[in-house]
């Protein structure tokens, strides 16, 4: 049996069209699929991008509360450090406190680098060095330091330091008091 040449073509037109119909429907199944799958993924990616933007947040807070965190260790330091300070040390930063309050001065700063041992005229003696910032203005820092003079009976004034700023600069004149204050140990 032989095949005609025309029925070798319509057994190729009909082969095409088969293979054509197969493919088409193969391309629509896989538009189909490709819909539905960006369906699917957008609501992925809305809840992606919001995780993102939330993600970004916690970051942000966790920086701020890092940074709360390292001040209030800072200030939990400095607190430690003044309850750590012996009962002379106490009084000491109180009377200078205290006599600041009265002439209208602002103590910025005390530091302390604690208690030391030394011998003072043969004598044992607890060594506070202390150091003070102090603003205001100059008459009432000059009481300030008579009066220290004058209170702490066993303090020794070493330096000070006045400094005045600028006229433009609009700085409060403060100065920096180098004290020692020495305490009786006993026996």
């Amino acid at each position: 049996m032989k095949l005609s040449r025309t029925t070798w073509l319509l057994v190729a037109a009909g082969a095409f069209t088969i293979m054509s119909a197969s493919l088409g429907t193969i391309r629509s199944q896989q538009l189909d699929e490709q819909s539905e799958l960006v369906n699917q993924l957008t609501p992925i990616q809305a809840d992606l991008e919001q995780e993102l933007t939330r993600t970004e947040s916690l970051s942000l807070r966790q920086a701020e509360l890092e940074k709360q965190l390292s001040q209030a260790t800072s200030q939990f330091e400095k607190v430690k450090a003044v309850f750590s300070e012996p009962v002379g040390s106490i009084a000491v930063n109180s009377i200078l406190f205290d006599i600041a309050k009265v002439y209208g001065l602002e103590v910025t700063e005390v530091t302390s680098p604690g208690p030391a041992n030394d011998i003072l005229e043969g004598v044992t003696c607890s060594v506070l060095p202390l150091t003070a910032e102090v603003q205001g203005d100059i008459p009432n820092l000059v009481n300030l330091i008579t009066e220290l003079n004058n209170s702490l009976e066993t303090g020794v004034i070493e330096s000070i330091t006045i400094t005045i700023p600028g006229t433009t600069s609009g700085d409060d004149i403060s100065a920096s008091i180098r004290m020692v204050v020495y305490f009786y140990q006993g026996d």
